[in-house]
Order: structure tokens, then C-alpha cells, then sequence
């Protein structure tokens, strides 16, 4: 299976002068859960070469077992480091698309023409799409075959409003998660703050936050099985 995980290029946390990007377990966990299942992985993100880090995401804190396993891994980092541009890349190629979250794809990849249409064109093709934590705003403005948004009717799930509000970054991001899939119809629920909480509907997987992105690398792997 040739999975594609799509990385965002944004470093900065709105006007705050304080540096953002993806968040390392949300990578580090769907990359080996994938790997190890015997995934052949592409990294893209829109600007190509190596994406931003979450300096957050980086603290001692953070760490987990797939974080601890990713810093002893030079393929890993090389093959983070030459990520491939968004807009090279055909929906074709690629059984499934992984999009790890941090707050930098609110910037870019939700906006993005080339992570709309790739994503339009994956469900289109009847391939999954997943997305954990601050992931899910990528689907802001995609749209099903009909013309409405995609999540309108489907269940699903994104960094809450009580998480953002935890971190301190309410007034800072472009707009919330959890308020932008429920203006687009999309049947909200979640699990305890900073708890796993995944749900698959469709062809769309969705994970609420860091603790969830493992669990959202192994629903992906069950529906392509």
C-alpha cells in the first residue's frame, strides 16, 4: 500500500512572534504504525524540503516511544527532510492520504488549491483520507461530488474548542476546529480533553488530537485492509 502523508509549511503562530508547524507525534506515530504495517510512505508538504517542527512538540515532555524512535532514525529524518511539493503530486500514485496535525495546516494547508483537489480527488477515487488533531481544518473548504462540503452529514471529530482554549490559542488561530466542522454540517463529537478519540466514517478518518494519531495510522490501515 503507498500511503501519502501531507505536512503543512507554515512556521508562524499567527501575530505572536512564536514559531509553530507540525506536531512531532502526530507524524512520528502515524509514520511507523503505517511503516511497520508494511506501507510504502511519500512525504509531501506545500513548500517541499523539510517542514517546519513544532518547537512545543519537541519538548521533553512530548516525547513518546514513536518520538524516541524517530530521533534515533536517519532515514526518517532524511526522508522528513526532502519531503516532495504538494503540487507534484497525482491522487493516482496513492492508495491513502495521512495528514498529521499542529497548528500550522490552519494557515496553509486548509487554504491550499493542490491539498483541496488531492483531497477531492482521493474520496473521488474511493481512497481514504485521515487526519488527527488540528488535521481536520484541511477539509475546510473541500467538497464532496455533489458540491457540499464533504463533512456535512459525516461523523466527525478535531482539536476541540476546550483543547484550544487549554493551549492559550483561541484568539491566535484563523478559526477552531471543532466551530468550522460543525459550520460545514459535519456531525461534531469528541472524547475527554487530550484523550484518543477516532472516528471513521466513509472513506474519512478523523482523530481529535496528538493522543489520537496512532489510533487514527491503525484506522486507516483497517480500512485499506
Amino acid at each position: 500500500m503507498n500511503v501519502l502523508m501531507v505536512l503543512t509549511s507554515h512556521d508562524q503562530l499567527g501575530n505572536t512572534g512564536k514559531k509553530t508547524g507540525f506536531w512531532l507525534e502526530e507524524f512520528a506515530a502515524p509514520y511507523y504504525t503505517l511503516k511497520d504495517a508494511g506501507a510504502t510512505l511519500t512525504l509531501a508538504s506545500p513548500l517541499g524540503g523539510q517542514p517546519p517542527l513544532d518547537p512545543k512538540s519537541d519538548e521533553p515532555d512530548a516525547q513518546t516511544d514513536a518520538t524516541r524512535r524517530f530521533k534515533a532514525d536517519s532515514a526518517a529524518q532524511a526522508a522528513l527532510a526532502a519531503t516532495i511539493k504538494l503540487a507534484t503530486v497525482k491522487a493516482a500514485d496513492f492508495d491513502a492520504v495521512f495528514y498529521p496535525g499542529g497548528h500550522g495546516p490552519l494557515w496553509d494547508l486548509a487554504e491550499d488549491r493542490d491539498s483541496i483537489a488531492l483531497i477531492e480527488a482521493m474520496i473521488g477515487a474511493g481512497k481514504p483520507v485521515a487526519a488527527v488533531c488540528h488535521a481536520p481544518g484541511v477539509l475546510r473548504h473541500v467538497k464532496a461530488a455533489d458540491g457540499a462540503p464533504l463533512v456535512k452529514g459525516k461523523q466527525v471529530t478535531g482539536f476541540t474548542n476546550t483543547e484550544e482554549d487549554a493551549v492559550g490559542l483561541t484568539a491566535v488561530v484563523p478559526f477552531l476546529v471543532e466551530d468550522m466542522l460543525k459550520e460545514n454540517g459535519g456531525v461534531y463529537s469528541k472524547g475527554a480533553d487530550w484523550a484518543s478519540y477516532v472516528l471513521t466514517d466513509g472513506l474519512l478518518i478523523t482523530g481529535q488530537n496528538p493522543a489520537s494519531s496512532e489510533a487514527g495510522a491503525h484506522a486507516l490501515i483497517k480500512l485499506l485492509a
